[in-house]
């Protein structure tokens, strides 16, 4: 398999479950800004969309999608209780949250990012984020993680956008059990491995 990247954004998501799957995986990075492999490649001939993450299968079969690549990747290692079994609540609780970082934290970021964003906008969206981040911060009160004491790919993927509040000045020191709960994924060795193979640690 190949994972399409750049280093921290949204493609750590997947990037963190493939190391606690376990599975094997090369790593190809894909420049968000310049939207080209390290070779030169134009990485829009791979995905005509140009963002990551997107996860290539060994038969040439590619997947796009954060929030679907995890699950998919969750699937490969059933034995590694990343995703609850398809069809079950559980799995769809997991869809829940994978759909509420995606659309209600991930993309409310997304304007913080952009220079041409009005800093009016900006207060907007940090305030949003702020309303998020106080419901989350209930919602992890006496847990472990997300789905309760297993780590699932639904904390990977909240844990990679969390990370964005530093760059952007979205300030979560008020939260302990969202910051709390920050700290003991990034604890966590796979994690780690992720972000030392994007650079992100040393």
């Amino acid at each position: 398999m190949k994972l399409y990247y750049s280093p921290g954004a949204c493609s750590l998501s997947p990037h963190i479950a493939l190391h606690e799957a376990g599975l094997a995986f090369e790593p190809v990075m894909a420049s968000t800004k310049s939207h080209k492999l390290q070779d030169g490649t134009d990485y829009y001939g791979i995905n005509p969309l140009g963002y990551v993450p997107m996860l290539e299968l060994d038969d040439g079969t590619r997947l796009r999608e954060g929030p679907a690549i995890v699950q998919y990747i969750a699937d490969q290692a059933p034995a590694k209780n990343l995703a609850p079994a398809a069809g079950t609540m559980g799995r769809y609780r997991l869809q829940e949250w994978l759909t509420f970082i995606g659309t209600e934290i991930h993309k409310t970021f997304s304007p913080l990012f952009n220079p041409a964003t009005p800093e009016e906008y900006k207060v907007i969206s940090k305030d949003k984020l702020k309303s998020r981040y106080t419901w989350l911060d209930s919602q992890l009160a006496g847990k472990q993680y997300l789905m309760g004491d297993t780590f699932s790919v639904a904390d990977g993927y909240l844990f990679t956008v969390t990370n964005w509040t530093k760059p952007t000045g979205v300030d979560i020191s008020g939260f302990p059990n969202l910051t709390a709960w920050h700290a003991r994924v990034g604890a966590r060795p796979a994690v780690q491995e992720a972000m030392k193979a994007e650079g992100l640690l040393k």
